[in-house]
């Protein structure tokens, strides 16, 4: 099969086109022939080798964490999926590979491909679907008249928290340029704050959560808007030693990652707020929910661009350049 691979880590490593071998199925693994991926900020940083503390990836590594596509071939001990049936998923971190003709998948870790999708629109959902399905839902408990800020709104993983948020029936605030108001505001964002203009930390009070996608300054300004007791979701953010608990690094990890986020620790004991750091898990069975939201017209996919597997170096650049408004997806069929 054809696969884009990278052969080192490092920010100028290529992409390069390559034939591997088919991957083998396990008993409860399906094998899916990919239509379409999408590119998530994660995909960069593991090319980067920025995720080498959390993720340990042998070479030559197929890039993509999600897809959409049809399965081919079920394990024999498989009985939720046939051949034939139109899937989408996240695999999991130690088996990641998605930019690539064929995936070997765990059967947990798919749903059934939302019918009213195209293959491109139901590639672009999985990570940033499960990533702020369980940021919501799992960590925030977010509620009915909850105020919450979304940072950088019209990026991948924004456009999907909008419309969640509001669904769940939040009030929102996100931060967005000029050039994604338009976006932000048709997806259901109460109020939209420029960030080129203006500080959002000067403009909130009060609020009861912050989903943060970008980390660094803008995650330590969060702090200043939220009332006691309100919570922090970070995807971007420093993984603290709740999480090196709770995911089980060992001490040593654990107590890295305690003084590695001694910041984040002092800001949240001065402010009485909890922060989480979040590295969304696969699900299919919250594959399901999202397929609901999709099929009901709840939620809708936003794809910025399409770009074929061999250009999948130009739309890591697309990707990386951060003017992408909505989803970067790789077709492969």
């Amino acid at each position: 099969m054809k696969a884009m691979i990278i052969e080192k880590y490092g920010k100028n490593v290529p992409l390069v086109m390559a034939e591997r071998p088919l991957p083998n199925i396990g008993e409860h693994d399906v094998l899916v022939e990919i239509h379409a991926a999408s590119l998530n900020p994660i995909d960069y940083k593991i090319k980067e080798g920025k995720m080498k503390f959390l993720l340990n990836y042998k070479f030559p590594l197929i890039l993509g964490n999600d897809f959409s596509g049809v399965v081919v071939k079920v394990g024999d001990r498989v009985n939720t999926f046939k051949p034939g049936d139109e899937v989408y998923g996240r695999p999991r971190k130690n088996r990641i590979g998605t930019l690539a003709e064929f995936i070997a998948v765990h059967e947990e870790d798919i749903g059934l491909k939302p019918h009213n999708l195209t293959f491109e629109e139901a590639a672009s959902i999985p990570l940033i679907g499960l990533t702020t399905y369980q940021a919501f839902v799992d960590l925030l408990n977010l509620r009915k008249g909850q105020k919450i800020l979304i940072h950088a709104g019209s990026g991948g993983v924004g456009t999907f928290a909008i419309q969640l948020a509001k669904l769940m029936g939040a009030y929102v605030a996100t931060t967005a340029s000029e050039k994604g108001y338009e976006l932000v505001k048709s997806l259901g964002a109460d109020l939209i704050i420029n960030y080129k203009t203006e500080n959002f930390e000067d403009m909130l009070t009060g609020y009861d959560a912050v989903f943060d996608t970008l980390g660094g300054e803008a995650l330590e300004k969060s702090f200043r808007i939220l009332k006691p007791g309100g919570q922090i979701v970070s995807i971007s953010g420093i993984p603290n030693a709740r999480f090196g608990k709770e995911a089980q690094l060992g001490w040593m990890k654990t107590a890295i990652l305690s003084l590695a986020s001694r910041k984040i620790k002092a800001l949240e004991e001065k402010s009485q707020t909890k922060y989480h750091f979040l590295f969304m898990k696969p699900s299919g069975e919250q594959l399901k929910v999202l397929k609901e939201f999709m099929e009901g017209c709840l939620i809708k996919p936003i794809v910025d661009k399409v770009y074929p597997l061999k250009e999948a170096g130009q739309a890591f650049n697309y990707l990386e350049s951060g003017r992408a408004k909505g989803k970067v997806v790789i077709r492969i069929k």
